[in-house]
């Protein structure tokens, strides 16, 4: 099984465990209203299903359910908690990012499951296509977040890491949108997909990691770490799946 696939599936079981210890959505990354009837209950199911999807996609009679399951509750996502946030303020640019980082795991989710479905080849590869491209989108509109909020993204940042915060604000947005519009031409997409993924894992590293250390207790920063690790798997999903042919999609699992 390619590497990319089992870190997406980690990544699914994190939040998903997360979620169950404590009976709660992914918070702004799920951003279900608090006085819905059968919340908590609610949560505690999303969490389950996460942690199965992200188990059963590791075996690979399970693999393609697993994947289906995943790339439906990411979906879902976007469809029900983020495109009405759209809908409601179609002009404000922040309700846009939630529905490309939950596009970003649909991508990658769709991507996998091209590759381990019992399908036509044909399907598949257009599958596949459809999970790239929209992950292309995805980088790109996650490198104008770095441009359109320098300050706040510079915030996360090091302070230690020179020359300035604000300079790898701007830095790693403009990497973004290099490697969303390589994966969008097809112009050295593989390489700009895997260099992608080491900037996701960087920020694991740098930004996620130290977080939770410092506020192991804090419920936002393990979904914040899961979530970028789940982004690091569709990132690492979408660059295996530009290896080789990708007609020869069906068995990047194997």
């Amino acid at each position: 099984m390619k590497f990319g696939i089992r870190v997406y599936a980690a990544a699914a079981i994190w939040l998903g465990v997360v979620g169950l210890v404590w009976d709660d959505f992914a918070l702004v990354w799920q951003p279900v209203p608090a006085g819905m009837p059968g919340r908590a209950l609610l949560a505690y199911a999303v969490g389950a299903l996460l942690a199965f999807g992200g188990v059963a996609i590791l075996w690979k009679r399970s693999a393609a359910l697993g994947a289906a399951m995943l790339t439906t509750l990411f979906a879902l996502n976007v469809l029900l908690l983020h495109i009405p946030k759209v809908v409601a303020h179609p002009l404000s640019f922040n309700p846009y990012s939630g529905v490309a980082e939950q596009l970003a795991l649909v991508a990658g989710g769709l991507i996998a499951l091209a590759s381990t479905a019992k399908i036509d080849d044909a399907l598949a590869a257009r599958l596949a296509f459809i999970g790239r491209i929209a992950f292309g989108v995805c980088a790109v509109w996650f490198g104008l977040v770095h441009f359109h909020y320098p300050v706040d993204t510079a915030s996360y940042i090091p302070k230690w890491l020179p020359p300035n915060q604000l300079f790898w604000a701007y830095a790693t947005g403009a990497a973004h949108i290099a490697a969303g519009l390589a994966i969008l031409s097809g112009i050295l997409s593989r390489l700009a997909a895997y260099l992608l993924t080491a900037m996701f894992l960087v920020f694991q590293a740098l930004v996620h990691a130290p977080l939770l250390m410092a506020t192991p207790t804090s419920h936002f920063s393990w979904v914040m770490n899961g979530m970028n690790l789940a982004l690091v798997g569709a990132a690492w999903i979408v660059a295996d799946s530009l290896g080789g042919n990708d007609s020869g999609l069906r068995n990047s699992t194997d």
